[in-house]
């Protein structure tokens, strides 16, 4: 027989019990269904992570000062003034894998337009800010170095607060803002960013001249920075060199001996971005592990459907071996029906699993994202669940006595 019709008399046999045909592929199709959707799942959770973690800024540290201790109660980091201005100016200039260093002070206060007022976050901090963030302007323009040089009453509104004090379309560039009484310039309003891996907007912040901050909103600690520092590395395989660095400048600096623990932290936030990447690629092989066990059931199920197929057309192999069908001609035939029922069900499995992952994608803001590795993986792995797992019934059939075969009944 040709293959053609090897093919062919395998599907009117699979024709005759639709529905246990069907049946018979629903363990393939829920387990390539699973392993696709949640792969695509956790994909998109992964990048949706990077992205938070991007957001940040890129190539990014961030160094607190110290902590106090009162009575034996620790306050824990950025309770004690420990980082001076002379500190961020030797980390700029005196560390090579550093491309550019800001301080951020900040403090909450409220924020009159003409008509309307908002509470939000004001961050006093310099031009490199938003060269380490990677945050630009949606319109006007960003504060410069000689505003910051002449405490200038510019600032800087987050969507949110523009939102707040003058409505969604309106753009606020040129129009006045006061901040504990202070009147300041809007020159520019912030690029939406979104909201940080732990839930923070973003784009609910004003920022203004780190002097001005100092002069105007919040007195500053004189030689003492009252906030933290942020670090941009030259690039991300310069992090790690860049934060040892910087821990040995500033011990050096802070005239710390061997001894001595750390009077300031640094945080590496790709190490944090990692890590979590590194756990949801850990969940998503677990659960696609897990999924893929239903392709070994299915596999199972098609075995137990041939064997019963073998049983139930005894005489039909006997007959067609008593015409001149050779052993090969049903090996194939039955190897082509269990291959057909599986790899129906993979094809079946991908339709249903991309559906489902495009929909908890949706319903969770997710990107979505289908690997077509792993979709050809899902088809060719239930091919090769039904040639091996109908390879056995095959056998069997391929080896009966036509003679014995014709009189069964």
């Amino acid at each position: 027989m040709s293959p053609l019709q090897t093919f062919l008399v395998a599907l009117r046999a699979l024709a005759r019990n639709k529905l246990r045909s069907f049946l018979t592929t629903l363990g393939i199709i829920i387990g390539v269904g699973a392993v696709i959707a949640m792969v695509a799942i956790g994909e998109g959770a992964k990048k949706s992570v990077e992205a938070a973690f991007s957001s940040m800024g890129s190539n990014l540290l961030i160094v607190l000062p110290g902590s106090t201790t009162s009575g034996g109660a620790r306050g824990g980091f950025g309770s004690q003034p420990t980082l001076t201005w002379d500190d961020l100016e030797a980390i700029r200039s005196e560390v090579p894998t550093v491309r550019a260093a800001a301080a951020a002070l900040r403090s909450n206060s409220q924020v009159v337009s003409e008509d309307q007022n908002w509470t939000t976050s004001i961050t006093g901090t310099t031009a490199e800010y938003f060269q380490i963030r990677s945050w630009g302007v949606s319109s006007g323009e960003l504060f410069t170095a000689s505003d910051v040089d002449g405490s200038a009453k510019v600032a800087l509104l987050g969507k949110t607060v523009v939102e707040k004090l003058f409505g969604a379309a309106y753009d606020p560039v040129g129009s006045w803002v006061r901040i504990k009484n202070v009147p300041f310039q809007v020159v520019g309003v912030m690029a939406a960013k979104g909201q940080s891996p732990s839930g923070q907007d973003y784009d609910d912040a004003v920022f203004v001249p780190a002097t001005t901050y100092q002069s105007k909103i919040q007195g500053g600690l004189q030689k003492y920075v009252n906030g933290v520092v942020f670090v941009g590395a030259e690039s991300t395989e310069d992090l790690a060199r860049a934060q040892r660095q910087i821990t040995a400048l500033l011990r050096d600096r802070h005239r710390l001996g061997e001894r001595d623990d750390d009077d300031f932290s640094i945080r590496n936030l790709t190490e944090m971005a990692s890590a979590q990447a590194q756990g949801t690629e850990t969940l998503t092989a677990l659960l696609a592990s897990i999924a893929a066990v239903s392709l070994v059931v299915g596999g199972i199920g098609i075995m137990n459907i041939m064997l019963v197929s073998v049983t139930e057309r005894t005489r039909e192999i006997g007959l067609r071996m008593a015409v001149g069908a050779r052993p090969r001609d049903i090996l194939t035939q039955f190897l082509v029906e269990a291959l057909t029922l599986a790899v129906a069900g993979g094809l079946i499995g991908v339709v249903a699993g991309v559906g489902i992952a495009e929909r908890l994608a949706s319903q969770f803001g997710w990107p979505f994202l289908v690997r077509s590795d792993i979709v050809l993986g899902s088809v060719v792995f239930s091919a090769a669940v039904g040639v091996g797992f109908g390879l056995y019934p095959a056998r069997k059939a391929s080896r009966l006595d036509p003679i014995e075969a014709l009189r069964f009944e």
